[in-house]
């Protein structure tokens, strides 16, 4: 933009492009034109928010409808395309008897009041998703662009739908592609299927998925008084103390895994974090945006210790502007998950070891109360003293840097990779005390 005079439009362009593109826009005026005035008799006018119906052709939801009509077994798996269409997959999900698996972005709207859910798959997942997607005749993916291909089945029939036709068999192998808002496209294509009565494998995954769901609760209540503390104790019990309406956001790692596990989406929780990208330290920047724009909410910033570290200048922002983000700190000492990775990989993990500070006095030097915990029976006092507190506040929680987050399959190269790598370390005398730790987890593990 260069003269006063274009930026009326320019600005209704930009915010056009942001409402329609569901994206950011952003306007740079050069330091001249920023000073000058706007001609008065210019108008502006606000955005218009008009949401078309996008649904795939008629012949193309037919050929989607022949393929689940056929299938003996059906199962979905959700992204965040799934926003706003609970019901929509809610009903199809009836009338194929289809259980519903979802990734970490549709979490949010899938996981709740859902009784076709079967939890998640993936690095981060756990329940029967995986299970499900492997074992039935058609894979239905419904507005995700899940990123993990080895997680996908390779030898199912496989259709999707998404609004951004791009996407369409860029992580797996398709059947059929269909271009179309998933509520509209669902809309439309219900009366075409053929209602199905065999529930036979929707219950079974349900009963797997509910098996799962009490070896994680059951997991928790034997690592809770365990010293070093577990993580995912932390996080269980956060779960329990959080607001029904809480917004998260979690640091890539082993922090996401925590959050997807171990706290439930309740109707009216958000999760936020680094889906698209996987960049580290993006929690507690994203709980600063939520909770200036939902003021009145809770916000909870799920940080890791090197995630933290890496933007650790955020906690001035928090002081300055009075922010009452919590942050629960994992405190592991290490960068789990790329520790992790690299045992898998058949590597002794090297440079992952963290030297922290005291991040609770750290938080108080710099004005926002800061708690530490070393003891698990103050995990659930610390959490509902921090949370109920009325300004910023950090809770430091040292956890165990040994704990395994294992995904819902590991195959026998992520096994022989880690048994290489403990090998290697037992040779090089870097295992004392970790070797005992590491095998009580595995064998506890669900």
């Amino acid at each position: 933009m260069s003269h006063p005079r274009q930026f009326p439009r320019v600005l209704q362009t930009a915010m056009q492009h942001a409402v329609s593109r569901r994206g950011v826009s952003v306007l740079v005026l050069p330091g001249d034109v920023a000073a000058m005035d706007v001609p008065s008799e210019i108008v502006t006018q606000a955005p218009f928010g008009a949401i078309p119906v996008v649904r795939p052709a008629d012949d193309d939801l037919a050929q989607l409808a022949n393929l689940l009509n056929r299938a003996r077994t059906v199962t979905l798996f959700c992204g965040t395309g799934c926003a706003g269409a609970q019901r929509e997959v809610a009903a199809l999900a009836e009338r194929l008897k289809a259980p519903v698996g979802y990734s970490f972005r549709g979490k949010e709207w899938m996981e709740h009041d859902n009784p076709y859910a079967v939890g998640m798959t993936g690095l981060l997942g756990w329940g029967a998703a995986y299970d499900a997607m492997h074992a039935c005749d058609v894979l239905l993916l419904l507005g995700t662009d899940f990123p993990y291909e080895s997680f996908m089945p390779t030898s199912r029939r496989i259709a999707q739908i998404d609004v951004r036709p791009e996407r369409l068999g860029r992580r797996s192998r398709l059947d059929v592609g269909l271009c179309g808002d998933v509520g509209d496209t669902i809309t439309a294509l219900l009366p075409l299927l053929e209602d199905k009565s065999d529930r036979q494998f929707l219950d079974a995954m349900r009963e797997r998925h509910e098996r799962a769901r009490r070896k994680l609760r059951a997991y928790v209540e034997h690592v809770g008084a365990r010293r070093p503390i577990h993580p995912e104790y932390v996080a269980a019990t956060l779960d329990d103390v959080a607001s029904p309406d809480a917004v998260f956001t979690v640091d890539t790692g082993m922090c996401a895994v925590w959050g997807a596990r171990y706290v439930h989406a309740s109707n009216g929780r958000r999760f936020l974090g680094s889906f698209n990208h996987g960049s580290m330290a993006n929690a507690l920047p994203q709980a600063i945006g939520a909770q200036l724009a939902y003021p009145d909410r809770q916000v909870i910033s799920m940080s890791g210790d090197g995630g933290l570290a890496m933007l650790m200048g955020e906690l001035l922002t928090l002081r300055q502007h009075q922010l009452p983000v919590k942050i629960v700190l994992f405190n592991n000492h290490t960068l789990g998950m790329v520790q992790l990775e690299m045992e898998v990989g058949g590597l002794p993990h090297h440079g992952c070891t963290l030297d922290n500070p005291n991040f609770a006095a750290l938080a108080e030097a710099i004005g926002i109360e800061g708690v530490r915990v070393e003891d698990p029976a103050q995990v659930r006092p610390a959490l509902e003293h921090v949370l109920g507190s009325k300004g910023p506040a950090l809770l430091d929680v040292v956890t165990d840097p040994n704990v395994l987050a294992m995904p819902p399959k590991a195959t026998i190269t992520q096994a022989k990779g880690f048994a290489l790598a403990m090998t290697k370390m037992a040779f090089a005398g870097e295992l004392d005390d970790v070797t005992d730790t590491v095998m009580s987890n595995w064998r506890t593990f669900p």
